[in-house]
């Protein structure tokens, strides 16, 4: 077994215009004020990481790791969330996603492609300057719109899919295999992989490519109505990144799981600030401890009550609370004995 490490905190949804987070150091303090002891980083943003000059520079990479370091900080995973989704965009959804892309490949599909797949390709070379073994993502999504079976779909659309989306992040797993570090896909809606089963299709479609893993969210089963414990069961092997984020699933007689295209706080299934959802985060941490993943609890902030301020501040104790110290001791072995052949014969009257 493992003790689970953190807690941790991912500033993707904390960065902003207004100090202490529109800068580096104001969001490494800020964090470790709060009693954070990792922060995972996302790469969008070039004051925060520069992903171009730290995938050359290990002079950049040894000063950037030593910075967070100074504040009594480590770096859990570098982010490419935005990037991966890039990956590959259905062209339904072209105009939204073109908001995540720079300027030179807006309103070009493949050159927008193109883009994504060298950042994350570099998001591989840096985390390995900076001595990281895992990397938090997207998969990007080319069938989503397609998840309902209405119309009905022609036979190997979804094996096509699948294979053009494995076909998309092959050469980034191999560069990601190249530099020692795991691609964490973070398993959610509007993804292809967004179960267990897409997971498993999209691996096959990988020739079960070994840098094939999982980011772990609990949000986004309890949204799906699926069972987030037993999910551990079958998938903890690829388990490596792990977001603590709540959620709570409440249908009523006029809407359920596709929420009836309302806002998030009018939602059947909404995302809560940890603790006050519906998850059952103690029988997680057992699962994840018991099973051995080596991960870092990293608190996500999305919730349409609570104020992130005040989901940050509760964050970290709510994480410290749960992680498990893993025993190195079994309780009852002051009831045992030595192995001895002939006292076992004579146990068993033989």
């Amino acid at each position: 077994m493992k003790t689970i490490k953190g807690p941790a905190v991912f500033l993707a949804q904390f960065i902003d215009q207004q100090a202490p987070f529109n800068s580096l150091d104001g969001l490494c303090k800020w964090a470790a004020d709060l009693g954070y002891k990792g922060i995972q980083l996302p790469t969008l943003d070039k004051w925060l990481i520069d992903l171009d000059t730290a995938a050359e520079s290990q002079t950049y990479c040894d000063d950037f790791k030593g910075k967070i370091n100074s504040y009594g900080l480590e770096i859990t995973e570098l982010s490419t969330h935005l990037q991966g989704q890039l990956v590959a965009v259905h062209p339904a959804y072209d105009l939204m996603f073109d908001n995540f892309a720079p300027t030179a490949v807006k309103n070009n599909p493949k050159a927008r492609t193109a883009w994504a797949i060298d950042q994350v390709k570099k998001a591989g070379v840096t985390s390995r300057r900076l001595g990281l073994d895992a990397h938090a993502t997207f998969s990007g999504s080319l069938l989503w719109p397609y998840f309902h079976p209405w119309p009905q779909q022609p036979d190997g659309l979804v094996e096509l899919g699948f294979k053009e989306l494995a076909d998309r992040w092959l050469p980034i797993l191999d560069t990601f295999d190249e530099n020692g570090v795991d691609v964490c896909y973070e398993i959610h809606p509007g993804e292809d992989l967004h179960d267990g089963e897409t997971f498993e299709r999209f691996l096959a479609a990988t020739n079960n490519h070994k840098r094939v893993n999982i980011l772990y969210d609990p949000s986004h089963f309890v949204l799906q109505q699926l069972d987030y414990i037993t999910y551990i069961d079958h998938y903890h092997e690829f388990i490596k990144t792990f977001h603590v984020k709540d959620a709570e699933f409440k249908p009523n007689g006029k809407k359920g799981a596709f929420g009836g295209y309302g806002q998030w706080r009018n939602r059947a299934g909404r995302y809560r600030s940890p603790g006050d959802g519906q998850i059952d985060f103690k029988s997680i941490f057992s699962k994840l401890t018991e099973y051995g993943c080596d991960v870092w609890a990293v608190m996500e902030w999305e919730c349409c009550i609570k104020s992130p301020q005040q989901g940050a501040s509760e964050g970290a104790a709510f994480i410290a609370k749960h992680i498990i110290e893993a025993t190195e001791k079994t309780f009852d072995d002051f009831a045992g004995g030595n192995k001895d052949q002939a006292h076992l014969r004579k146990i068993l009257n033989l």
